[in-house]
């Protein structure tokens, strides 16, 4: 587990408006459409992070990619244990390009991100890569549209994929995509984030209110990934769980952050709306039950990180049953 301490951040003196809640203007879903439920709405997401990407050009954007570039970090470390040197690194559901950012000349030739967000995939210029860049912008959920199958000798995903509708057909969809013995390698953010915002706000709303309604996403369980990797067709799997904890003043510089990181809530049929004596008596059962002795209080990310390889004739592959030579207790 790591923590990490939000920097207090100053900006510019102009007064603006407190929002905790973006307002969808896209279609409703179509109760007679065919298809995986909808959970989110991905135009409003994509809105979300395209103002939060425009905010004070792009600079509020930037000054909270202190999570995302944690997770990167951690990211790379696993990649640089693939002993590979892969032509192209395609970067899905990049944002701006934090684990492309880290990528360099012995690891890659060219970093292709791809994000539904048009403004936060252009927010930073190509000099702030060490390889060459190439920009696709693109809805996650439709990668075979725009990537060809049997393409790509390496995926990766940092912190995108729990935005998805369809998590186990955008997995089939990146299997699909790599070519034989390709890698995949994602993080996305699992059940217990934000775990303590979760259960401040639901708490508030019993009391002041009489009922709860949806602030903080669905996000998947650990112990499924491994299953859902498995039935996409990837084999050779890697499933492990960290923590990132952030210690904010109080709620409301976290509500506000997530805002600026585009994080905030997508979920189809959502309120538009929260009282502000709601939001009052949230951050008070906040810092009571969670806060910290020197006043400020937690909020924890946790994030799955998955290995996933496509399968080919020549990977490793286990004995069959019953062929093993060696005794385990001539061994013991």
């Amino acid at each position: 587990m790591f923590s990490l301490a939000r920097k207090r951040l100053t900006h510019a003196s102009l007064p603006r408006a407190q929002t905790y809640a973006s307002v969808s203007f896209s279609s409703p879903v179509n109760p007679n459409t065919v298809g995986p439920f909808q959970v989110f709405d991905r135009n409003v997401k994509r809105l979300q992070k395209d103002r939060a990407a425009a905010r004070d050009g792009g600079a509020r954007s930037r000054t909270v990619d202190y999570v995302r570039d944690e997770i990167a970090d951690r990211m790379i470390e696993r990649f640089q244990d693939i002993k590979r040197k892969f032509p192209t690194v395609l970067d899905l559901g990049s944002g701006s390009g934090h684990f492309s950012k880290l990528l360099d000349a012995e690891m890659t030739e060219k970093a292709i991100l791809l994000d539904s967000s048009e403004r936060l995939l252009n927010r930073d210029p190509d000099s702030a890569f060490d390889v060459e860049v190439e920009r696709i912008h693109a809805d996650e959920e439709n990668l075979l549209q725009v990537i060809p199958p049997n393409s790509q000798e390496a995926i990766v995903s940092c912190l995108s994929l729990h935005w998805v509708n369809d998590l186990p057909g955008v997995l089939v969809q990146i299997k699909e995509a790599l070519k034989p013995d390709g890698v995949f390698l994602g993080a996305l953010f699992g059940g217990d984030t934000l775990f303590e915002l979760r259960t401040s706000l639901q708490l508030a709303e019993v009391e002041r209110e009489g009922g709860i309604s949806p602030h903080v996403s669905p996000m998947t369980d650990s112990r499924d990934m491994s299953n859902l990797l498995g039935r996409a067709g990837f084999t050779l799997l890697t499933v492990d769980v960290d923590e990132v904890k952030v210690a904010y003043p109080s709620m409301w510089e976290l509500m506000e952050d997530l805002q600026d990181m585009g994080e905030n809530n997508a979920v189809v049929g959502r309120r538009h709306f929260i009282h502000r004596d709601t939001l009052a008596a949230a951050s008070a059962i906040y810092k009571e039950l969670h806060g910290h002795e020197d006043g400020t209080v937690p909020a924890t990310f946790q994030v799955i990180y998955v290995i996933g390889w496509k399968p080919a004739p020549n990977q490793p592959k286990p004995l069959e049953r019953g062929s093993g030579q060696t005794n385990l207790k001539d061994v013991l």
